[in-house]
């Protein structure tokens, strides 16, 4: 067996998520597809490159060796994926590539560039995880990346990024069924949901690690369902059978209602990341700016986060 660029970017996918199965889920692989090939791989080069335990992959002296020659080639074939990728959007009028975890601000973001930037081709990559978004920015796969970043749990920003705050503190709310008690209250406690279950993401960036220090913290242990599919949650949610952790800008579904949680547990920060040299500083401001603006929209139009904003000072970004 010959190791191919495919095989380079299952082993560091495996050694940036911590284990096999996180890897998985970020190549769009099952686990044992991606057991299987790391077996051959390490068939094919003689020896362990991982250690498996409870805490998860770590790389052996051996899979630290290969790694560290697979991680150049990896950013050679990135940038010469993006240069190629340039050199054609440059025959046909200018480009722009963005990435963004999902949210509705997306939308308005995007209108808006669209409205301000006519003649421009304007990319839009949508990640569950802001770490794959920043190396996809660093390795010049992006231009910019609108990330959130879970309090508590620092992203680790490759090194020449950038990040443009929009939100230092933005809150978790938690949507739940119009039938549920805790509904009829214009604030939960996160200890009313301890009888509840709770959807999760298993790819989302530290969602699971979040809500564990919050249960920790309450002193629940309420039960767990991974969920990746937003439909499937929603109509577990709108019936009763599970609770989630969501984004306050969210619009409530069908049969639900979204409420902030009492002290706000689950907060993330939110920023604009560039990488300089990939846009002009005006052409960062003005970026900023649209993002700010639908952010802001949105927000103003949520009766419920309007709400939780003048509790709390009122404070969204200026234009």
């Amino acid at each position: 067996m010959e190791l191919e660029v495919r095989h380079l970017r299952a082993l560091c996918a495996i050694a940036d998520a911590g284990s096999v199965r996180k890897a998985a889920l970020q190549l769009g692989m099952t686990q044992p597809s991606l057991t299987t090939q790391l077996r051959r791989i390490e068939g094919a080069v003689g020896g362990l490159l991982f250690t498996r335990g409870q805490t998860g992959s770590r790389p052996t002296p051996l899979g630290h060796s290969v790694l560290s020659r697979a991680r150049p080639i990896i950013a050679e074939m990135s940038a010469l994926m993006a240069a190629a990728r340039d050199a054609a959007a440059g025959a046909g009028g200018a480009r722009l590539r963005l990435g963004s975890l999902g949210g509705r601000v997306v939308t308005g973001w995007l209108r808006r560039l669209h409205a301000r930037l006519p003649d421009t081709d304007v990319a839009i990559h949508i990640e569950v995880s802001a770490g794959t978004l920043l190396q996809l920015l660093a390795t010049n796969q992006l231009d910019a990346a609108f990330v959130h970043e879970t309090e508590g749990f620092p992203l680790h920003i490759p090194p020449g990024v950038e990040q443009r705050v929009l939100m230092t503190r933005e809150p978790r709310f938690v949507a739940l069924s119009v039938t549920h008690p805790a509904a009829a209250h214009p604030v939960v406690g996160i200890a009313e949901l301890a009888d509840d279950a709770w959807i999760v993401d298993p790819a989302a960036d530290h969602e699971w690690s979040a809500l564990q220090r919050a249960f920790t913290t309450a002193g629940i242990d309420p039960r767990l369902v991974h969920v990746r599919d937003t439909t499937t949650a929603a109509d577990l949610v709108a019936s009763g059978e599970a609770v989630r952790a969501c984004q306050p800008t969210a619009e409530a579904g069908p049969g639900t209602v979204l409420r902030p949680l009492y002290g706000d547990p689950l907060t993330v920060g939110l920023s604009l990341a560039t990488r300089p040299g990939a846009l002009s500083v005006p052409e960062t401001d003005a970026l900023f700016c649209d993002l700010a603006d639908a952010y802001r929209s949105l927000a103003y139009a949520n009766p419920t986060y309007r709400s939780w904003l003048h509790r709390n000072g009122g404070m969204l970004p200026s234009p």
